[in-house]
Parts: structure tokens; sequence; C-alpha cells
């Protein structure tokens, strides 16, 4: 998804029409009515920013199909490269379970590559537990249940816990362009 949207708008993402399409682009692909490909389901994006600097997103999938069982899940994220290694993936994911639970998945599934190591302590930490490897890809379920949640701050923000006070997961982005997300 990131890959696909990085190819398509990165180079124009400085203009604002151009950022604005992307903005609208993202946010319609949650409505079970927009034209998508074969096999795509709606997903809810979240971006994850610090002011105005972007540092990853996170996709939580409305729901699971025959190949999202065996290998993508309801949850996909990613980090950009500069801010890895500082606890935002786990955040991220922690704070996206009660976007699940609010589309009635509990519990999601989330996986990951066998030699992501950082990506396998993230799931962990959020609470993953291990089911399987199918199709190269390591599995594992996630409760989304009230007592595991992180609360919700503000209308469209969800806040982010351990330390990360003035960072936020945002649902329908309306502010000014994040920065360059590479």
């Amino acid at each position: 998804m990131v890959g696909r949207d990085i190819l398509s708008y990165h180079p124009r993402w400085a203009d604002a029409d151009v950022f604005a399409d992307y903005v609208r682009s993202v946010r319609a692909d949650a409505h079970e009515d927009t034209p998508r490909p074969e096999g795509r389901v709606p997903a809810t994006t979240l971006w994850y920013v610090d002011g105005d600097t972007y540092l990853g997103r996170i996709a939580v999938r409305h729901r699971a199909t025959p190949r999202l069982l065996e290998w993508g899940g309801h949850i996909g994220y990613d980090v950009r490269p500069s801010a890895r290694r500082r606890g935002h993936a786990t955040a991220m994911l922690r704070a996206a379970l009660p976007v699940a639970a609010g589309l009635g998945i509990d519990p999601v599934l989330v996986t990951c590559d066998p030699d992501n190591v950082a990506s396998r302590k993230v799931i962990e930490a959020c609470g993953g537990a291990y089911e399987d490897e199918r199709c190269g890809k390591l599995r594992f379920w996630i409760r989304t249940r009230p007592e595991l949640m992180v609360s919700q701050v503000g209308g469209r923000s969800l806040g982010i816990p351990g330390g990360h006070a003035n960072v936020h997961l945002f649902k329908s982005p309306t502010e000014s362009a994040p920065s360059d997300p590479s």
C-alpha cells in the first residue's frame, strides 16, 4: 500500500491539490462502496505524525479475505527509515487496536516476515500470540478487547502512550501535508 502510494504520489506531494487528491483517495479506501481491485478490502489508514513530520502509517483492513488470512492479516504498518528503532511501531499498533475493535474485529491477525525480528518484537509487545508460519509469513493474533486498548484522545487523534505525548495517529488528515515520508 505505501509503496504504491509513494510511486504514485511522492514526487508531487508538495502540490496542495495533488496532496488533497491523495488524502481523498486514502479516506475513500475506508468506504465499502469505493471501487477497488479484486481481492482488496476496505481499510482505514492512520498516519503517525509528530507536528508536521510524517513518521509512519498503519492500515486496518476491515475484514480478511482467504489470502489475507494466509499472508497479510488485518493490520499492516510501516515506519519511515529515519524514525525506526524508537518505539513508534509499537505505539502505532497499540493505538490501532481500538480502531479494529470499533470495526468488530477481535482478535486481529498481524503477520511479518520470519527474518523481521523488529516487527515480531512489536507484535509480541502488543500482545501478539504466535500461531504458525504460512506462505512465508509468521502469523500472530492480538486481542482488541477494551482492557488491552489505549484510550481515545480528542475527536480524530488517538493518543500514543509511552512518552510520545506530542505524537498522534490521524484518521482524517485535514492539516497541511506531513513532511516527505522518505
